[in-house]
């Protein structure tokens, strides 16, 4: 029998004018791309075609069983502590803006008694990636090895590493996304989350979907399908999942950047931090603890005694970082003030997330090295007091050439006003 063999115009072109991939199709590209036989340029048109034509269901399965099989899958069923199994539990956000939550909610989760395999992300777009936020410590490194994370895992309960050998073929789609204007697809992002946490040998997982206008899909029906989407994608490879729906119309926390969001995650571990940062790490650790059948414990008690700040310097120090020597800081600073008096309206949290990333905290082409120091301190929050004439950002970089097109994004994303905005609630809803 002859075999068919598969060409990447062919493949282009079936996506471009709204056909459906076959299984075969799909592997051939992914491992084609994964081993460099499908270019850059190729793949860029193929992403395009998705993002225009949208995936099936089956499409999206495949796309991201593909996408596993394209490097190792771990399995940490093996490890015991106190002679029973760990309860392997992971988060995943979607993308947001000021979305530092990884950080103190991995050493909460720890604290209560579970542990977290995390492959995490860098930057991709306007959202920042917990990568290049932990890797603002001096010292701290994310490449680790599979034995190094199964270490990790046994003695302290938690490793936060880059994906590596995890699918292999996630890391270099990813990467092309970011540059070529096609974060915003559904299918790609449900495939490109799943297909990292399903391979990093977590037993449980919840996701942090984000709705809004700082969210990758900002209306909420988009945001419940790819919710729906990677939830049945999770649950349909023995890995119960659930997903919160969360608010991202306004920036989490008042720290948007890599290092300064580090210097609020650690005023969080301390016991204080914003209130919204506080209530959604609590109720993502309160859905990891019961995914993963930890009960009898109050994740809020770890903030509040120091367990969770103690967790957080015990993965820090694991992966080589050194919480004593200062956070980077960024050589060029400028200030926006209040023109008048009355109430900070709202804070639109793509014109944030745009201007940090003008600022140098991301990327604008695929392995640039982002600015640790480069970031936003909004000084005052939807619906609290201003004073004409008070500080309401500080912007942040080394390269002053940024900051004009930065204050630029920021123009017109934000309002002092005479009222209060509406605020809702920050979690929206919850489907398992």
């Amino acid at each position: 029998m002859t075999q068919f063999t598969f060409d990447a115009p062919s493949v282009i072109r079936t996506k471009r004018d709204g056909g459906v991939l076959s299984d075969a199709a799909i592997d051939w590209v992914i491992d084609g791309y994964t081993h460099g036989r499908v270019h850059d340029a190729q793949m860029s048109a193929l992403l395009m075609a998705i993002f225009l034509r949208g995936m099936t269901g089956a499409e999206i399965t495949r796309w991201t069983a593909a996408m596993i099989g394209s490097g190792v899958r771990f399995d940490f069923t093996d490890l015991r502590r106190d002679g029973r199994p760990l309860r392997l539990v992971d988060k995943h956000s979607t993308g947001g803006v000021g979305d530092k939550i990884t950080i103190p909610l991995v050493p909460v989760v720890m604290a209560c008694g579970a542990a977290v395999p995390q492959a995490a992300g860098r930057g991709l777009g306007h959202t920042g990636g917990t990568l290049d936020k932990l890797e603002a410590i001096p010292g701290f490194t994310a490449e680790l090895s599979k034995d190094r994370i199964r270490q990790q895992l046994q003695d302290i309960g938690a490793a936060v590493f880059a994906a590596g050998d995890l699918a292999p073929a996630d890391r270099k789609i990813y990467a092309l996304r970011d540059v070529t204007g096609t974060t915003e697809s559904l299918p790609l992002i449900a495939s490109s989350v799943m297909s990292k946490k399903l391979a990093e040998g977590a037993r449980a997982l919840v996701l942090d979907t984000k709705v809004g206008r700082g969210a990758f899909l900002p209306t909420e029906d988009e945001a419940r399908r790819l919710a729906r989407t990677m939830v049945d994608l999770g649950n349909d490879y023995g890995v119960p999942t659930v997903a919160l729906l969360t608010d991202m119309d306004r920036p989490l926390g008042r720290a948007v950047g890599n290092a300064v969001e580090v210097a609020e995650s650690l005023d969080v571990l301390a016991g204080g931090g914003p209130d919204d940062v506080v209530e959604l790490t609590l109720a993502l650790a309160r859905a990891m603890l019961e995914a993963a059948g930890v009960d009898g414990v109050d994740p809020a008690d770890t903030l509040a005694d120091g367990r969770a700040m103690d967790a957080f310097r015990s993965l820090v120090a694991a992966q080589g970082g050194d919480l004593t020597r200062p956070l980077p800081t960024a050589a060029h600073v400028e200030t926006i003030t209040a023109p008048r008096g009355g109430t900070m309206g709202d804070i639109d949290a793509m014109a944030v997330g745009l201007a940090v990333w003008r600022l140098g905290a991301g990327r604008s082409a695929p392995g640039e090295q982002v600015q640790f120091g480069a970031g936003l301190t909004m000084h005052r929050r939807p619906g609290e007091p201003v004073a004409a004439g008070e500080p309401l950002f500080t912007l942040a970089t080394d390269t002053p050439e940024r900051m004009a097109g930065a204050i630029a994004e920021l123009d017109g994303g934000w309002s002092v006003v005479d009222r209060a905005p509406d605020v809702g609630p920050l979690v929206l809803d919850e489907i398992r």
